[in-house]
């Protein structure tokens, strides 16, 4: 159903986007289980238009509680089979409400953020990554990002600068960094990583599942990528920091895609390791046997993730 008004978008347009002019279109719908907003066209300077799917919890309209916030990548593939790319999703209003009701405390508001298409490897490839790469593995990157520039570190700015400060206005949030989380799968979760490590500030926790960590095609080398696998240790080496109370997950499976993972995560498990991050208090990595590249296993998993990260 349709509500809104020219007027209304432009008032949201100016706040999510920044430009008074932008044209998008915003849909609000009722379902089982708590209330989506859609937002369109979503004109952002320096990236590819954006598209949110926001879950409000059950009750929100009929109580003044103040939400946490969970922002989460991939936003189609999250609720909804039939706006899937693979007719499959994580189903995360269901795992939140199953969480919260295990935990016995109020849902977190879920803000997806769709990927855009074509243009979702440079959105979310690290621009670090990037700018340290040999040109080999730049050629390698650009190949996959279409040719077009890496984007990343205005999408995650455009989160915690932007986006996240209209969401703390236009909805009954809990504001604070212990209160907002950032997961994502795959690509999604190595720029879940990024926001992490760059906005330490903005995001207390963060999800990192089935990261992938070969940053290209990990059949472009013969085992693991020691190039990019050194970039990774060097990212976490320099922007982890002291914990302060915050908390990552990562995990894989070993089995289609993730079977290439686990070499990567060893590494990454070991230099956080090495830090004052101790594992099961500020951070943990998980091994799920037998577990695909696809999202039926990671709507599997969804509940571990939610009960760690978000508790």
């Amino acid at each position: 159903m349709r509500i809104a008004s020219m007027n209304r978008r432009a008032v949201v347009a100016a706040a999510v986007t920044g430009a008074a002019s932008a044209a998008i279109s915003f849909t609000a719908f009722a379902a089982e289980g708590g209330r989506f907003l859609e937002y369109r066209n979503l004109a952002v300077l320096g990236l590819p238009d954006q598209r949110l799917t926001i879950w409000l919890p059950p009750g929100y309209d009929a109580a003044a509680t103040r939400y946490r916030v969970l922002y989460m990548h991939d936003a189609q593939n999250l609720f909804d089979p039939a706006l899937s790319n693979f007719n499959k999703v994580w189903a995360a209003d269901k795992a939140m409400m199953a969480h919260a009701a295990k935990r016995g405390e109020d849902p977190w508001i879920v803000v997806g953020l769709w990927s855009p298409g074509a243009d979702r490897y440079r959105q979310y490839m690290p621009k670090p990554a990037y700018d340290d790469a040999s040109l080999e593995l730049r050629r390698r990157m650009d190949a996959f990002g279409n040719g077009k520039p890496i984007v990343s570190h205005l999408y995650i700015d455009w989160i915690a600068t932007t986006l996240k400060p209209w969401v703390d206005r236009a909805l009954r949030t809990k504001p604070g960094r212990d209160d907002t989380a950032i997961i994502g799968s795959s690509m999604g979760g190595l720029i879940s990583l990024y926001a992490f490590l760059e906005h330490p500030r903005v995001f207390g926790r963060a999800g990192c599942v089935s990261t992938h960590w070969p940053g290209t095609n990990p059949t472009a080398v013969d085992g693991v990528d020691v190039e990019m696998l050194r970039i990774w240790t060097d990212m976490i080496e320099t922007g982890l920091g002291d914990p302060e109370g915050r908390k990552i997950w990562f995990d894989h499976g070993d089995a289609t895609l993730d079977a290439n993972y686990p070499p990567y995560q060893d590494v990454i498990d070991a230099t956080i390791g090495s830090t004052d991050w101790v594992k099961g208090t500020h951070w943990q990595s998980r091994l799920y046997p037998g577990a695909e590249h696809e999202e039926n296993a990671w709507a599997r998993r969804l509940p571990d993730v939610f009960d760690w990260v978000l508790t």
